[in-house]
C-alpha cells in the first residue's frame, strides 16, 4: 500500500470516528428506543423469516404484521401500566408538610431517647426543595418513554425490512474471522433472549408473591405495591427490598407494628430469597451466565443505557470477557 493510499485509509478512519462520535452524542436520548428495537428484532427475526420464506408474504407486509404484533403484545400492556401508575400518582399529595410531619415525630422520638438530632435544618431544607420536583421528574420520564417507544417501533420496522441484508452487512464489518463472528452473534442472541424473556417472567413471579404477602399483612394498595415490587425486581442486590421495606416502615409509623414485623419477615425470607433464586436459575438455565456477570452487568448497564441496561449490561460484560478470551486464544496461546 502506497503512502497516498495509507493517507486515504487513515484519514477515512478518522473522519468515520469523528462523525460517529457526533452522531452518537446526538442520538443518546433515543438509545433506549434503539436498543429496544434491537431486542425485539432478535426475538422476532424467526417469525419474519417464516412469513417471508415459508408463507411467501411480501417483506413489507410481514414487517407490518410483526410491528402490529409488537404494538399489541408489548406497547398496549406497557401503556396501560403507565396509565395506572400516573393515575395512582395523581392521588398522591405532594405537600411537603404531609411527609415532613411524621418524619419530624420520629426524629423527636429518637432525640428524646438518645439525645441525637437525626434531622437537622439542612436535611429539612433538602426534603422541602426536592419534593416539588418529583412530579416534574415523573412527567419528563414519561415523555422520554413515549418518544423512545415511537423510535423503537419506527426502527424495528426498517430493521425487519432490512433483514438478512442488514445482518450480512454487520457480519462483514465485524473485525473477526468466521468462527469468532458466529460466536459473537450466538452470545448476543443467547443473552438478549434470556434477559428479554427472563426479566418479565421474574417481575411477574415476584409481583405475584409480593402481592400475596401484602394481602396477608394488610399492606396499603396491594395491586399497585405488587406492581412496584415486580418492577423493582430488575434491580440487582437491593431489588424488591426497595419496595417492601418502605411499606413495612410506613405500616410501623401508623401503628401497625405486628403487620410491619410480619411483612419484614416475609420479605426477608420469601420475597428477597425468591428474587435471588429465580434470577440466577433463569439466567443460568437460559444463557448459562455466571451470576456475577448478571449482577454487575445490570449495575453497569443501568447507568449506561437506562432501563434497557438490564438486558445490555450483562451482554456488554459477557462480550468483554468473550473478546478477552478471543485475544488469548488467537494471540497469546499461539505465541507460546
Amino acid at each position: 500500500m502506497s503512502t497516498k493510499e495509507q493517507y486515504w485509509k487513515y484519514s477515512l478512519i478518522v473522519i468515520i470516528l469523528f462523525m460517529g462520535i457526533i452522531i452518537f452524542r446526538q442520538i443518546t436520548p433515543f438509545l433506549g428506543g434503539l436498543l429496544g428495537a434491537l431486542t425485539i428484532y432478535i426475538l422476532v427475526r424467526g417469525q419474519m423469516r417464516y412469513l417471508v420464506e415459508k408463507r411467501k408474504l411480501k417483506r413489507s407486509l410481514s414487517a407490518l404484521l410483526i410491528t402490529a404484533e409488537t404494538i399489541f403484545v408489548f406497547l398496549i400492556p406497557l401503556g396501560l401500566t403507565v396509565w395506572m401508575v400516573v393515575n395512582k400518582l395523581q392521588d398522591i399529595n405532594l405537600d411537603p408538610q404531609t411527609y415532613i410531619a411524621p418524619i419530624q415525630q420520629v426524629a423527636e422520638f429518637i432525640k428524646e431517647k438518645t439525645g441525637y438530632d437525626v434531622l437537622g435544618k439542612d436535611t429539612l431544607t433538602f426534603i422541602v426543595s426536592i419534593l416539588p420536583r418529583i412530579g416534574q421528574i415523573i412527567m419528563e420520564s414519561i415523555s422520554s418513554l413515549a418518544i423512545n417507544l415511537f423510535v423503537m417501533i419506527f426502527v424495528l420496522y426498517f430493521m425487519l425490512i432490512g433483514g438478512k441484508k442488514m445482518e450480512a452487512y454487520v457480519n462483514d464489518i465485524l473485525p473477526f474471522n468466521e468462527t469468532n463472528t458466529q460466536e459473537v452473534i450466538h452470545e448476543i442472541n443467547m443473552i438478549v433472549r434470556s434477559n428479554a424473556i427472563g426479566i418479565p417472567l421474574l417481575a411477574v413471579i415476584q409481583g405475584g408473591v409480593a402481592m400475596l404477602g401484602y394481602w396477608i399483612f394488610d399492606a396499603p394498595n396491594i395491586l399497585f405495591s405488587g406492581f412496584l415490587t415486580g418492577f423493582a425486581s430488575i434491580i440487582p442486590m437491593a431489588g424488591t427490598a426497595l419496595v417492601w421495606i418502605p411499606i413495612a416502615i410506613y405500616m410501623a409509623l401508623i401503628g401497625n407494628w405486628f403487620q410491619a414485623i410480619g411483612l419484614v419477615i416475609f420479605g426477608s425470607l420469601v420475597i428477597s430469597q425468591l428474587d435471588n433464586l429465580i434470577r440466577f436459575v433463569i439466567q443460568k438455565k437460559m444463557a448459562d451466565i455466571h451470576p456475577l456477570i448478571t449482577v454487575f452487568g445490570v449495575v453497569i448497564g443501568l447507568s449506561l443505557f437506562g432501563f434497557m441496561g438490564v438486558i445490555f449490561g450483562p451482554l456488554l460484560l459477557s462480550l468483554f470477557f468473550l473478546f478477552v478470551n478471543m485475544f488469548k486464544k488467537g494471540y497469546l496461546d499461539g505465541a507460546k
